[in-house]
This record gives structure tokens, C-alpha cells and sequence, in this order.
């Protein structure tokens, strides 16, 4: 009995101990002006800036934490409602600009049917693709990411790109990789407006 007990405590220690890890220092970040709440695996970082496309400029906001070898991150793009007619093509082109830096497509990348809460607790569908970029030697890149795009109170669009980077010295499974917990958490725990 006493070795059951000491088999339990160490590994209640261990999970105490995890606890106090970085990797599981997880925090809700309330991103109100972006228009969304999510579950970071640490205290994010955040850049603003503008983003020129078809001569406008367009507010940018990023939010991300590196752990270890993963970098979660938020990238949100808020369209005004004079500027909502652009938001096809330039959803288009964020995703074009990931699939060619990992040679594929749309139709060829590795995907699964996915979905998010909106904060109003309603249940949508979504996509995430999983992409392996092309080697650079020392370091191989992987990533899971997901697009959504929400209309706003006023008529106008945000664009969300929510992502893990994964670039470690060994190849994954991108699709096997990104299905554990820790990854699961920061796609399910995002909710926009």
C-alpha cells in the first residue's frame, strides 16, 4: 500500500511540477480591440502595424509567444466597412503566401474539418491546414493554421490567421504533431466575436 502511495505521489509531484512549467502557464488573453479571447500557453507579445495593400493602408495586430520550439500567434487585419470588398482577395493571398512557402495548395494541403465557438457560443465551421515547409538543413518548420474571417458590429471584416510554428531539428508528422493537447487547446480555447 505504502509503495502505491508513493507511486501516486510521485506522480502528483510531477504533475505539480509540470504545472509550474512555461509550457503550461496557460492564460487567457482578453484582445478586445481585435475582437477576441484566447487561450496562450504564456504572456503574448503584440506588434501593430499597417499593412499596404492596393494602395490603403490596413491596421495589422499580432500577438505571440514562443515555447521552446512552438511559436503560438494571432494575427488579426481589420477591414473598415469602406474597405470590406477587399477582404476576399487579401484572405487569398495570406493563405496563397503560406501555401507556396510550403508548395502546396489549397486542394493539395493536409486539412481536417474543424470548428470554433464565437463568444456568442455559437458553433462554426472552420479549416485547419497542416503544413511542412521545405528543409532548410538545420531546421525543419511545420505549422498548423487556421483562417477566419467575422464581420464586425459596424459592417466592417476581421481577418484572423491563428497558427502554431513548430521548427525543431527533426521532421513531424504536421497533422499527427499539432493534435496533441497543448496544440488542440490554443485552436479550441480562440473565440472571436
Amino acid at each position: 500500500m505504502l509503495q502505491n502511495f508513493g507511486v501516486v505521489f510521485a506522480f502528483a509531484f510531477a504533475f505539480l511540477l509540470s504545472a509550474c512549467s512555461p509550457k503550461l502557464d496557460w492564460r487567457t488573453v482578453q484582445a478586445q480591440q481585435e475582437g477576441y479571447s484566447a487561450l496562450f500557453p504564456g504572456k503574448p507579445e503584440k506588434i501593430e502595424r499597417k499593412l499596404s495593400y492596393q494602395n490603403q493602408e490596413i491596421p495589422q495586430t499580432l500577438e505571440a509567444v514562443k515555447i521552446e520550439d512552438d511559436i503560438y500567434s494571432v494575427s488579426t487585419i481589420h477591414l473598415a466597412k469602406d474597405q470590406v470588398a477587399l477582404a476576399p482577395k487579401l484572405l487569398e493571398q495570406l493563405q496563397n503566401n503560406l501555401f507556396n512557402r510550403a508548395k502546396v495548395n489549397a486542394e493539395s494541403a493536409v486539412s481536417s474539418d474543424a470548428s470554433y465557438q464565437a463568444a456568442n457560443r455559437q458553433r462554426l465551421s472552420a479549416k485547419d491546414y497542416f503544413l511542412e515547409f521545405k528543409s532548410t538543413g538545420a531546421v525543419e518548420q511545420s505549422m498548423r493554421v487556421r483562417w477566419i474571417t467575422r464581420v464586425t458590429p459596424d459592417n466592417g471584416v476581421w481577418i484572423y490567421q491563428v497558427s502554431v510554428l513548430h521548427a525543431a531539428p527533426a521532421r513531424v508528422d504536421a497533422k499527427q504533431f499539432f493534435s496533441e493537447e497543448a496544440y488542440s487547446n490554443f485552436f479550441d480555447e480562440f473565440h472571436p466575436e
